[in-house]
């Protein structure tokens, strides 16, 4: 009887312990700072032009009220989603605990038990990270929602923020989007359907994976009518329709657009300028350096070029060289189908692009355009009885010295290892260093045929320095921040910094425009001869191979474009494939320079320019075979009497 007593008392003080912080927290919630669900997390970016081209979470234009919304669909949303929402406070319990149960005995996290209101708090903050921390947040501020808004009216907020998938926020947008018809008309066979894509918008889209969609389509049906909404009459009809989509947007159709607005979000995290209850109640205003032209011509060339390539990605950036700011990104094919960007979140081996930061060390160190190494089958010994056996692309060899020029024309992996190795293996980690590469490198015999791992973004940054005459900038697609009301709450600063000589950056500029000189073609063809007949203007450009990974990296004054072309799970590329990563460069290039004038560098005063003798680096006679004015510093170009 004594324990029995004691087991009362200790019951009868947690539940007024239990009462007494529910009622306090219920207080706090309902009397404390309000959630403005209409504008809480209003993102807005707007391009170059300061043209809104993005507006998210609750920044869209098509909310709707709930009672213009389809029965079909709101009926179909709350029976697959939260049956309980009408009944529950926030937190389904009883389906908490049964999810809990399943995951035990399943020893997989095979169901959730989220309910409209979690998943609404959810869609509150910017990121979806799975920390303690913030699923703490979520909670608290699902309740906050539950004691501040009616039920309809949360209702009402989710429905106009939940993702669609393709990028479609809100009912209204993807009923347009979808279905080019407004919410309120939509069928039962429709509104299941976009019901169903929640869930997993990649997977459940029906414009990514129709089967998937359809599966879950009559998943919602059958509980529909299990639960007496519909009939077995209306279910086989809704499933059996045939359902014809739209699948374009009001505006800038375009697929690969999220990968550039994924990743302002992740600088505009890493700029740490605003708390995420300042985006929660006041919202932003980012202005971005984002070119509507350049990502229409990224866009239409990976299309032009990969549609029928199957599985294999891409990863592009187009900047100004000349401030860093991103003008255009795609980090896959399509974001529909996967939103991994590979521009911010891979590294791939660079392969051969990552010689010209060689050459520039080594005419900063003395060699020239006409500096001559004997390029033939060679195994290196490295010391501590290591030898290395480079090759040359289809074991070709001229048997014989070969000069810079046709080094870098033809892509010589002999005469790029005899030249990393005379200036010492650190050499080239240090120059790639100063030009702002930071992935780690090493200081090995294979470095220059770019065997180490870097990403998309920090290459193309760091060959900036070539395309500006010689100033490391910072890549940054945020050129401005406003909060909700106007103020400006970050501006980007230029951040130049003079690390290359001019000078040589001519040199090398002029060099790699030879890479797709086909009057140049001797015992092999310049690497990328093949993309010649499609360039109409000049040019600094190289391209990169290996087994895995297919780059090209090139620029003029005004823009500078890197590709790269591979497989997610690196897969043995084939030789047919070769092709992708050099096209897809040269056709986005040229259209985005199509109107513009053809725009070179101004030769430097101490830079001079003699027609030489390509194959032998001595001054051109009648007799050479060939001929091209190549460029020197003063002092150094060669002439009839001497060889540089």
């Amino acid at each position: 009887m004594k324990w029995f007593k004691i087991i009362i008392k200790i019951t009868i003080f947690l539940m007024v312990l239990f009462c007494t912080i529910y009622s306090l927290l219920f207080v706090c919630a309902k009397y404390g700072s309000q959630i403005d669900i209409k504008n809480s997390n209003s993102i807005y970016m707007y391009d170059n032009k300061n043209v809104s081209f993005y507006e998210g979470n609750n920044g869209t234009k098509k909310w709707i009220k709930l009672k213009d919304i389809s029965e079909n669909l709101v009926k179909a949303t709350l029976y697959s989603e939260d049956k309980n929402f009408y009944e529950h406070n926030g937190f389904d319990i009883p389906r908490i605990i049964k999810s809990i149960l399943v995951n035990i005995k399943s020893n997989e996290l095979t169901q959730g038990a989220s309910t409209i209101t979690q998943q609404y708090a959810r869609n509150l903050f910017l990121t979806f990270e799975k920390t303690w921390s913030r699923k703490l947040k979520e909670a608290w501020y699902a309740f906050k929602l539950e004691t501040q808004y009616s039920k309809e009216e949360i209702l009402e907020g989710y429905l106009n923020t939940i993702n669609y998938g393709n990028g479609i926020l809100g009912i209204e947008n993807a009923s347009l989007y979808y279905f080019n018809k407004s919410a309120k008309d939509l069928t039962l066979a429709e509104a299941t359907m976009l019901a169903g894509i929640p869930k997993s918008p990649n997977n459940f889209s029906p414009l990514n994976n129709e089967e998937n969609a359809k599966k879950r389509q009559k998943n919602i049906l059958n509980v529909l009518q299990e639960n007496d909404i519909i009939t077995e009459e209306q279910k086989e009809e809704a499933f059996n329709q045939k359902l014809t989509y739209h699948g374009k947007k009001e505006n800038l159709n375009l697929s690969t657009i999220m990968y550039y607005q994924d990743a302002v979000i992740r600088e505009l995290e890493a700029l740490k300028i605003v708390s995420e209850d300042t985006i929660r109640q006041e919202g932003l205003k980012i202005y971005t350096s984002f070119d509507v032209k350049a990502q229409t011509d990224l866009e239409n060339a990976i299309k032009n070029n990969l549609e029928d390539a199957g599985e294999i990605q891409v990863s592009s950036v187009m900047m100004n060289p000349n401030n860093g700011e991103i003008l255009a990104l795609a980090g896959g094919k399509d974001y529909s189908k996967s939103q991994y960007n590979r521009v911010v979140q891979s590294k791939r081996q660079v392969g051969s692009t990552m010689k010209p930061i060689l050459y520039y060390a080594a005419l900063e160190n003395g060699l020239t355009a006409s500096t001559t190494f004997l390029s033939k089958p060679t195994t290196f010994s490295l010391g501590n009885n290591q030898t290395y056996s480079p090759s040359n692309y289809g074991n070709i060899y001229p048997n014989d010295k070969i000069t810079m020029a046709l080094a870098i024309a033809y892509s010589d992996n002999i005469y790029a290892i005899k030249t990393h190795l005379f200036l010492g293996e650190n050499t080239l980690v240090n120059y790639a260093k100063k030009m702002g590469i930071t992935n780690k490198l090493e200081a090995n015999a294979s470095l220059p045929l770019g065997t180490n791992e870097i990403s998309m973004l920090q290459f193309v940054s760091a060959y900036s320095a070539f395309a500006n005459n010689g100033y490391k900038i910072k890549s940054h697609l945020i050129r401005k921040v406003e909060d909700g009301e106007g103020n400006v709450i970050y501006e980007y600063k230029d951040q130049k910094q003079k690390i290359l000589n001019k000078s040589y950056t001519f040199i090398l500029n002029e060099l790699l425009s030879n890479t797709y000189d086909i009057s140049l073609k001797s015992y092999t063809t310049p690497t990328c001869a093949s993309i010649s007949p499609k360039l109409t203007k000049k040019y600094a450009v190289k391209s990169g191979t290996t087994d895995y990974d297919l780059w090209t990296v090139g620029y003029n004054p005004e823009v500078i474009v890197g590709v790269w072309t591979g497989y997610d799970d690196n897969s043995k590329l084939s030789t047919k494939e070769y092709k992708y990563s050099k096209n897809i460069w040269a056709d986005t290039i040229e259209n985005y320079l199509r109107d513009k004038n053809n725009t070179w560098y101004d030769t430097p005063d101490n830079v001079v320019g003699v027609l030489t003798d390509v194959n032998t680096g001595m001054a051109a006679t009648n007799d050479s075979k060939l001929k091209k004015v190549l460029y020197y510093l003063k002092g150094t170009e060669p002439n009839f009497n001497k060889k540089s």
